[in-house]
């Protein structure tokens, strides 16, 4: 009677087990042609294991439920899409590697997902695209499956700081008394034996570049003398300053012989062409003026500054004449026609001082607590120099590829022009007796060799300073740590 009883159970179960089965195969093929409207479709994990059919049907039914609502756009994003183009057939001579087992069976139980579609490259077309990124090789170790299409990587804008070069640390080498006033402007004559200051003192003074022995005191300024420079194919120095004088001296005589008259107020800078017989003065009139040498004729009036133009520049390429004011821009002329090529804009406070390179086309200028890296010829802008947080009155570069920078404060800068690393940072020692407010950087330039860096200051010095010939990289690592957070911005 036990029996019969148990035979009787084991026939039920495998009755009820064979209705399962055959309900769930009817609710396969229900669901796969009507799964659109259906959601949270669940089927017993054991007969999916058991069924590779069944498991096909519940990855299908599964991602359709999750994802029928974002396979197509709405129509009011669809209506912007451009239309897709034909799709490019690949070549036929790059042969396809074949998928591995794995993804053969990835994309056996993927395949069969509808997807509404309103035409071939129609703008209604699938917005949820399952596809895979293709190996690269088979047999790499450790190697991913289903990788995103778009990995998490650095945006490609932004450079990768380089690595700077190394250079000694400068010293000082000579301290030359004689001005009674602020060293305003300094020039170096072509041949490299000797250079011109011009002081507060209303005098211009010639040293010595190797010993700093004073040679010879030229008067003829009522005020301070503020820009120097010495032509290197007429035996002529010129020299402006703030009595509204521009002159012209020879320096085979000693004297006067050009006066150029036009400015309205004092004149801070000035700068000879380096190819044509042509002066650039600027002053506090907000106007650079362009005088002919020989016949002292105003050729142009390059107005547009809105504040003093406290320094220019002239080189021999367009933008042949480049000014800096204290209205904070700075503006590349056109020479020939005596108009604004572009203003630069990026400063927020006032352009003080400007520096071309003696070889490469770009320059720098400096403002308060910012010095910035232009390209020539359209401006275009390269780096910052960060760190110098004073008012930089100015700047200087050499064929070595050094840049100084003097601050209102005495403060003083190294760069590296190629990274805009700065490799050193000091302060000037003030002359015994000197005020603290006498501490400031006022001009500096370097000689013809780029070895030797003149600066005069605010103490009424002039400081000459070389590099340490006995500094190695050994000696004197360079001190450098790339960081992201130092990019090249505005």
């Amino acid at each position: 009677m036990a029996a019969q009883v148990a035979g009787a159970a084991n026939g039920a179960d495998a009755h009820l087990e064979a209705m399962v089965l055959e309900n769930a195969r009817r609710a396969k093929s229900i669901f796969t042609t009507a799964g659109a409207g259906r959601k949270r479709i669940k089927l017993d994990p054991e007969l999916a294991s058991s069924d590779p059919d069944l498991t096909k049907t519940a990855l299908s039914l599964r991602l359709h439920a999750e994802y029928a609502d974002v396979q197509t756009l709405p129509e009011a994003l669809a209506s912007k899409m451009p239309a897709a183009g034909p799709r490019k057939k690949k070549p036929k001579a790059v042969a396809e590697e074949a998928p591995s087992q794995s993804e053969e069976h990835a994309r056996k139980l993927i395949e069969g997902i509808p997807v509404k579609s309103s035409g071939p490259g129609g703008a209604n077309s699938s917005a949820l695209v399952l596809s895979r990124k293709p190996a690269t090789s088979t047999s790499a170790p450790n190697q991913q499956r289903n990788e995103p299409q778009q990995s998490l990587t650095r945006r490609s804008d932004i450079i990768a700081q380089p690595r700077p070069d190394w250079h000694p640390p400068w010293k000082l080498m000579r301290v030359i008394s004689g001005h009674l006033g602020w060293v305003r402007a300094l020039a170096v004559e072509p041949d490299n034996k000797w250079f011109a200051s011009g002081a507060g003192d209303r005098t211009i003074k010639i040293w010595d570049l190797a010993s700093g022995a004073l040679k010879l005191t030229l008067t003829g300024h009522i005020s301070t003398v503020r820009g120097l420079a010495i032509s290197p194919r007429h035996p002529y120095m010129f020299s402006c300053g703030e009595d509204k004088m521009v002159k012209c001296w020879d320096l085979e005589t000693n004297k006067v012989i050009r006066h150029y008259h036009g400015h309205l107020s004092g004149v801070y800078t000035l700068a000879l062409h380096p190819t044509l017989d042509v002066l650039v003065t600027g002053g506090r009139d907000g106007v650079a003026r362009v005088w002919d040498m020989r016949t002292r004729s105003n050729v142009h009036v390059l107005a547009g500054h809105t504040g003093t133009v406290a320094d220019l520049v002239c080189q021999e390429a367009d933008p042949q004449v480049i000014t800096g004011s204290l209205d904070s821009t700075i503006r590349m002329w056109d020479l020939a026609a005596g108009k604004t090529m572009g203003v630069l804009t990026h400063h927020k406070k006032g352009v003080r001082t400007l520096a071309t390179h003696p070889s490469e086309f770009t320059f720098a200028s400096g403002s308060t607590g910012s010095i910035k890296q232009w390209k020539c010829p359209e401006g275009a802008f390269m780096q910052n120099f960060e760190g110098h947080n004073a008012i930089i009155n100015t700047l200087a570069v050499n064929d070595t590829n050094v840049l100084f920078s003097g601050g209102d404060n005495g403060s003083m800068s190294f760069w590296d022009w190629k990274s805009g690393h700065r490799f050193q940072a000091l302060d000037t020692t003030a002359q015994p007796g000197s005020l603290d407010a006498e501490s400031g950087i006022m001009s500096s330039i370097f000689d013809r060799s780029g070895s030797r860096l003149i600066v005069g200051e605010a103490d009424k010095t002039i400081k000459i300073w070389k590099e340490d010939e006995k500094a190695t990289p050994e000696t004197h690592p360079l001190e450098w740590k790339p960081s992201l957070s130092r990019t090249r911005k505005f």
